[in-house]
């Protein structure tokens, strides 16, 4: 309900922007009313919502009603065309933030040195979708927020993100759903923003939720100002809490909190306000002893005031970013890693991500000290400013008050708002440069994780080593463990290992050798690639790769390496994950923490808890788009899909182990802490697939000894089957299973959701098809006829549906069974043979594979057993196809890319490239 002391609330152009909830330090609405003229950063330092004591005016009351009559006409434009859309009346058509679209429209298509803004469709907008969010749900979210200001136009200009999407996103949170589901299921929501973008959104609206907690560290009347502030001051550019900053409650023995304390608040403001009549020598009482003490106090309590006006910062912040501002690092120790960074002098403005972390891990070992130089001119430009502008008294002054005012100023200056400003200036390099640093370590890990699987044959994994020897472990197509080995392939008696390893080749028909990438990895390959050349492992056609095997240690003593090969000695789990991580990529290494897979630059030096979330956030999405088969997954796998947990992964195995394979994805809801919502973000991500119900099956029955009632769980010759007719009891409460059904589903092992199985029947109705013609040949071409004949929108709105998912609907439908979108990306490279070091020549043009990418370029495997880098200078906008241009990352591991050498250091083992294109 609306509090009758609000004034303004008849000015609100919306109806959901009501008074707030009831507050009584929140009586200030005009910060709300002037939000629709702040979609960017107001460069006016009369925009402030700051009380101070000089504060101008300059807005006006007629620009704000027109402002305001602008917004509510294109909010009414944007009602009309999503009633549009409803009806199915015309094309789908843009946002109604028409500002935000242009600046989006006008990037430039490459930028490689600056983070992209969103990776987003701009077009093709709103598509029925409310612009504002419900008034019931917006007032909730001030209840819980506890907010005077619009929190979705605030997140809209932090995001450059439309107006509409960041409704509709906000939503989806509040809802609980994860941002894989978001981003397959909800396209149409979200405007087709990626996972990366949406990720942006959330990151943007946690901080703002988070803002709202620290409210109480200050008093009351200084939150309302930030509160009002923030709404004309955040961009994209500053952080949300870098702004809070002034605002901050400072220790109780403050200068000026101790003059505040001895009453002289009241002498400060008679100075600004009536000069003429404030006569020192009567605020002489108890605690001050001279006049000098009260003019000391005042300037005390005036420099913080200054310090604490955002139009005096915003001022001050402008004279600093137009000058030129460096950071200097000295020399302390003799330390080569950082001579790059002796006596390192660059403008703000211009340094590199990589250089910002590199330095303060210099100075945090204690090797380079770090300083911001201002320039002097900024002192004095500011300082004349403040006296004759900002902080120039109402009414006139005597000279000694005129002192009083310019000691404040030049005290606030020094003391409080230039060491603010390099703070500042340190916390936003630095967060930019984590920021990049988390974007490029997550770019990295995707493309790791989405390597295309070695499917269908026996893979030898090779743990190299000198003095313990090289362990062998050999692995059958489904990633079982045949034969695990040691040999000694770098001492004498050579031939006998030879001898050894082709038996071993020729026994389990292994023509594929995954050989790590440490110690001793150069001379294993060499020793592979000799006997290889002289047709050793006749009549098979052996081939080997190099894998990098980070992690692989460290995962050999983790609890699930022990749990999942408990009778292996560590070394060899090392070369058991080295194998299956040429064989299926994602599943091995989802096992091992980001951090330890050898990708990314500086990730010990970026906030764990922003890179963990980050890492956490890439690894759902990948599992979830790929999908995981319920089962034949481990459980480990299980955790990392989108609306599951360890918790609910582990239920799942053990109803798995009681009850045998899963028939159908409806038998999910079966599972304990298995709720609508969790079914709801898990379901479509869940595959079922008929073969592997029969592999499940055999194996549990013929290889574990499992009773003979798992027999009956399979899918028979007529492809039905049937649950168990006792399952096994659990413990506590259970599920009832009458309403779940017992028969397969062949659209289980599609990616078309269960909430669209009645679109999907309804479709196949209309083509003329059935369920068991999923991927078949005569079934696609049925589809791509009737699509033909008729566009997707119009069958859409002939079935009742959004364009997004039908199309989805249809890949389902017409992709082949145990489809998988890795196919489409990179393998490992087998190869026979190697190139050493000494061998390449400058200007020599060879392929080659991105290994990592840093913030200063990618490192490229070449073959020659070094890893030579592109300097990002050297990926320039037209090396690169027209789809990679608009990303800031330009080049990931696992992409194929041809390159020229520009030089070899031998002796420091280092080879500089330069990128030709990128092979497709």
């Amino acid at each position: 309900p609306a509090k009758p002391k609000e004034p303004k609330a008849p000015k609100e152009p919306k109806a959901p922007k009501v008074p707030k909830e009831p507050k009584p330090r929140a009586p200030r609405k005009p910060a709300v009313e002037r939000k629709p003229r702040a979609p960017g950063v107001p460069k006016d330092p009369g925009a402030s919502g700051m009380a101070g004591r000089k504060r101008k005016k300059t807005d006006g009351g007629e620009k704000g009603k027109k402002d305001d009559k602008a917004g509510e006409d294109e909010e009414e434009r944007e009602t009309e065309r999503a009633e549009e859309q409803r009806a199915g009346e015309g094309e789908p058509r843009g946002s109604s933030v028409s500002g935000l679209g242009v600046k989006k429209e006008e990037m430039e298509d490459f930028t490689f040195d600056e983070p992209c803004l969103k990776k987003q469709k701009t077009c093709g907008a709103l598509l029925g979708k409310p612009a504002v969010l419900p008034s019931s749900e917006a007032q909730a979210l001030r209840n819980e927020l506890n907010m005077n200001w619009d929190v979705i136009e605030l997140l809209s200009t932090l995001t450059c993100v439309e107006h509409w999407v960041c409704v509709n996103i906000v939503q989806l949170l509040r809802e609980e759903n994860t941002v894989p589901f978001m981003v397959r299921y909800r396209k149409e929501m979200i405007n087709h923003m990626d996972a990366d973008a949406v990720r942006d959104v959330q990151l943007v609206y946690e901080e703002i939720r988070e803002i709202h907690k620290t409210r109480f560290s200050c008093d009351g009347s200084t939150m309302l100002l930030w509160y009002e502030d923030l709404s004309f001051q955040s961009s994209a550019s500053v952080s949300v809490s870098l702004q809070y900053s002034p605002y901050k409650k400072g220790s109780k023995l403050t200068k000026a909190r101790r003059a505040k304390a001895l009453g002289l608040e009241g002498a400060a403001a008679a100075l600004m306000d009536a000069p003429h009549a404030l006569d020192l020598r009567a605020w002489v009482k108890h605690g001050l002893s001279s006049v000098e003490e009260v003019a000391t106090g005042v300037e005390h309590i005036l420099a913080d005031m200054i310090a604490k006006d955002p139009e005096t910062l915003t001022y001050v912040r402008t004279l600093c970013e137009n000058s030129y501002v460096t950071i200097q690092s000295s020399l302390e120790q003799d330390i080569d890693k950082f001579h790059l960074y002796f006596d390192f002098t660059c403008n703000v403005q211009r340094i590199q991500s990589h250089q910002t972390l590199a330095i303060n891990r210099g100075e945090s070992l204690k090797i380079l000290t770090v300083k911001v130089n201002i320039p002097d001119r900024v002192k004095s430009d500011f300082t004349r400013w403040c006296i004759n502008n900002r902080w120039r008294p109402k009414t006139f002054a005597r000279e000694e008050l005129n002192q009083i005012i310019k000691n404040a100023v030049e005290d606030s200056y020094k003391r409080l708002i230039l060491p603010l400003l390099t703070r500042s200036y340190r916390t936003k390099l630095t967060s930019a440069a984590e920021k990049e640093s988390i974007a490029m370590f997550v770019r990295s890990l995707r493309q790791r994780l989405l390597v295309r699987p070695v499917r269908g044959c026996v893979i030898m994994g090779v743990d190299p080593g000198f003095r313990h020897g090289c362990k062998l472990a050999i692995l059958s197509p489904t990633s079982q463990i045949l034969h695990t080995d040691v040999v000694y392939l770098h001492n004498s008696g050579l031939q006998n290992e030879a001898d050894k390893l082709r038996h071993l080749m020729i026994k389990y028909s292994c023509n594929r050798v995954a050989i790590g990438n440490g110690t001793a990895c150069r001379e294993t390959e060499s020793f592979f690639a000799d006997l290889i050349t002289r047709g050793h492992f006749q009549p098979l056609d052996v081939s080997y790769c190099i894998t990098n095997e980070a992690g692989a240690s460290i995962y050999s003593v983790s609890p699930e390496a022990v749990k999942e090969m408990p009778d292996l000695d560590p070394n060899l789990r090392s070369a058991v994950s080295i194998g299956r991580r040429v064989q299926d990529p994602l599943a091995e290494l989802v096992k091992i923490d980001p951090k330890h897979i050898g990708i990314g630059t500086y990730q010990h030096d970026v906030s764990a808890g922003a890179l963990k979330a980050a890492l956490d956030g890439v690894v759902q999405e990948c599992v979830s788009f790929v999908g995981v088969d319920i089962n034949i997954c481990s459980e480990t796998l299980m955790r990392h899909l989108a609306g599951l947990n360890a918790g609910r992964a582990r239920s799942i195995a053990e109803w798995r182990e009681q009850n045998g394979p899963f028939i159908n994805r409806e038998q999910l809801k079966l599972i304990k802490g298995m709720g609508p919502k969790s079914y709801q973000q898990c379901a479509g991500f869940i595959r079922i697939n008929p073969q592997n119900i029969h592999r499940y099956t055999h194996t549990h029955t013929h290889t574990e000894g499992r009773p003979s009632r798992r027999v009956g769980c399979h899918a028979s010759a007529d492809n039905k089957s049937t649950l168990p007719e006792k399952p096994a009891a659990k413990k506590g409460k259970g599920k009832a299973s009458n309403s779940v059904p017992a028969s397969p589903n062949p659209l289980d092992q599609t990616c078309i959701h269960p909430e669209s199985y009645h679109v999907a029947q309804r479709f196949l109705t209309m083509i003329g098809g059935s369920v068991d013609q999923i991927g078949s040949e005569s079934l696609r071409q049925c589809v791509e006829s009737k699509v033909r004949a008729s566009s997707v929108e119009e069958l859409a709105r002939s079935l009742d549906t959004s364009p997004e998912t039908l199309k989805l609907i249809i890949d389902g439908l017409t992709q082949p069974p145990g489809f998988d979108i890795r196919q489409n990306f990179e393998q490992a490279d087998f190869k026979r043979g190697i190139v050493s070091m000494s061998d390449l020549r400058v200007g020599a043009v060879l392929t080659g594979r991105v290994d990592n990418t840093t913030l200063f370029g990618a490192f490229v495997d070449i073959g020659v057993g070094r890893s030579g880098l592109i300097h990002k200078s050297k990926i320039t906008p037209d090396k690169l196809p027209a789809s990679q241009r608009r990303r800031s990352l330009a080049l990931g591991p696992g992409e194929r890319v041809e390159v020229r050498v520009l030089n070899v250091d031998t002796q420091r083992g280092r080879i500089g490239l330069d990128l030709i294109r990128v092979l497709q």
